[in-house]
């Protein structure tokens, strides 16, 4: 249960700009300058890349309070070299020290060093460690009011256990902190500016260090984007919404071809077929997947086009009674990737940046509405109290709001149908940033880039590599729905395997 009350995805708050300590040369001596001055030693590390630590500052406002260490990565560029380019995968709390060997693999590759690091608190860098806690609630799409309060439990244990294991460095676990870091990282790979291409999680960082750092930041791209006003509690609920969105997409598809699949005329009738099957699967868990499982694999199959023939195979199977040992075991895999897009590293500290509702009825009233309406994918965990409901530690500093004011338009991608971070989203990005957006229609990827899309691809290394911004406001298809008649031209199992890498990015 524990996976589903700590929602993954997205990323974090920030404070403005007058208050972030100058990197710039002062009177007295500048507080960074052992930190600016580092020489770090690399040595071959996985995947044909070379690895250093970096040390930065616990606290930037108070520098000699203590000290981190930063795992980065690099791949140099394997031709004429146009400068850094610094990634990142998403979380919170991802490790992005192999993203670098991912982009080797790209046009990219040729042209910048690409740069990689585990941010503070993750993975080769000093660890956040929140200890364990037993499990309280039981894992269920459809909770009864009965059960609210052992989520709540749930919740506010395992924000104790992390704050009891966090020593001193929890509070600055934060995503200004770590902007500040990839600064420190620029500062020691002696660049006067980087490059930036941030998935999820990550396109808040970016958009963070353009705030923080305009100077230093010349192209940027911003992948599968979170909302800049949505943080967080917002965002997670729009996940369900979003998820919804797709399954009522699903279901017209479905009904447009009912002479084959046989589940509604209509997108209604599809919908009433579902929980026919929801409905039965919970009188009877013994004849099939749990009906939270069942549920699980709506919301993440809907989510992908490619796997739109599956779901109505799984749902189909289900209400016939015919095969449902196949029809549980493909709803299972399409469920076990529903559970872990809610996995994130150091989630329930990077996330309580935000204020969340204190008050635990308003997310009972929200979880009421959230398990009738929006049942599907695990909709109403994303309506749960968190860790950060009973966040336990002040957060150091302010939210600020985001800006462009010194650094080259961007570009912002996103996903008609991502559920992690929802479409709106990205407009809301680009918006703020006043950067140039690419739609990718009729599409649930999360992390479009590098993911098969060519009109994506081309578009994103045009403007990395010659500077050329696609429109303002253009669009690239997505991948297309499948036909039910002809069949997949893919196995069901390589297209969860792929879907499943792209869902966890």
């Amino acid at each position: 249960m524990r996976s589903f009350v700590s929602v993954g995805l997205a990323v974090v708050a920030v404070l403005s700009s007058a208050s972030v300590p100058s990197f710039a040369s002062s009177d007295p001596p500048d507080p960074l300058a052992e930190f600016l001055g580092q020489q770090p030693t690399w040595t071959a590390c996985a995947q044909g890349l070379e690895c250093a630590d970096v040390v930065v500052p616990l606290d930037y406002r108070e520098p000699p309070s203590g000290k981190l260490s930063l795992r980065v990565s690099r791949k140099k560029a394997s031709g004429p070299r146009r400068g850094v380019l610094v990634v990142n995968p998403g979380g919170p709390g991802a490790s992005g020290l192999t993203l670098p060997a991912f982009f080797a693999t790209t046009p990219l590759g040729k042209s910048y060093d690409l740069v990689g690091f585990d941010p503070r608190g993750v993975g080769g860098s000093t660890s956040l460690t929140c200890r364990t806690v037993p499990e309280i609630a039981t894992a269920d799409s459809r909770p009864p009011d009965g059960e609210f309060a052992k989520w709540a439990a749930e919740a506010r244990a395992a924000e104790d256990a992390c704050e009891r294991a966090s020593g001193g460095m929890r509070r600055f676990i934060n995503t200004a902190n770590t902007a500040r870091d990839v600064d420190v990282i620029r500062t020691v790979l002696g660049e006067q500016k980087i490059n930036y291409f941030g998935y999820s999680y990550g396109t808040y960082l970016g958009a963070v260090y353009g705030s923080l750092f305009p100077e230093h930041l010349d192209r940027s791209v911003l992948d599968s984007s979170v909302h800049p006003e949505k943080l967080w509690h917002e965002q997670f609920k729009g996940q369900a919404i979003a998820t919804r969105r797709n399954v009522d997409l699903w279901s017209a598809w479905a009904a447009a071809w009912d002479d084959t699949l046989h589940l509604g005329t209509s997108a209604a009738e599809v919908v009433a077929t579902v929980e026919q099957v929801s409905a039965s699967l919970a009188a009877d868990p013994a004849r099939g997947p749990t009906r939270t499982e069942f549920d699980a694999a709506i919301g993440v199959g809907a989510r992908f086009r490619p796997l739109w023939g599956d779901v109505a195979a799984v749902v189909g199977e289900l209400r016939r009674g015919g095969d449902t040992h196949a029809a549980a075991e493909r709803g299972a895999r399409m469920a076990t990737i529903a559970r872990d897009e809610l996995r994130s590293g150091v989630y329930d500290t990077v996330t309580c940046e935000a204020d969340w509702p204190r008050d635990v009825e308003t997310y009972y009233e929200e979880m009421r509405v959230f398990r009738d309406r929006y049942p599907y994918g695990f909709g109403v965990v994303r309506a749960a109290p968190t860790a950060c409901t009973f966040r336990t530690f002040t957060p150091p500093e302010p939210m600020v709001a985001l800006k462009r004011d010194g650094y080259p338009v961007g570009v912002v991608v996103q996903a008609e149908g991502d559920t992690q971070t929802q479409y709106e989203s990205g407009p809301a990005m680009a918006g703020a940033l006043g950067d140039n957006l690419i739609t990718v229609l009729d599409e649930g990827k999360h992390g479009i880039y590098g993911s098969g899309n060519a009109c994506v691809d081309s578009a994103v290394e045009r403007y990395l590599l010659d500077g050329v911004l696609p429109g303002s406001a253009s669009t690239c298809p997505g991948d297309p729905r499948p036909d039910p008649v002809a069949g997949s031209a893919r196995s069901f199992e390589s297209t969860v395997e792929s879907l499943g890498r792209g869902a966890a990015r």
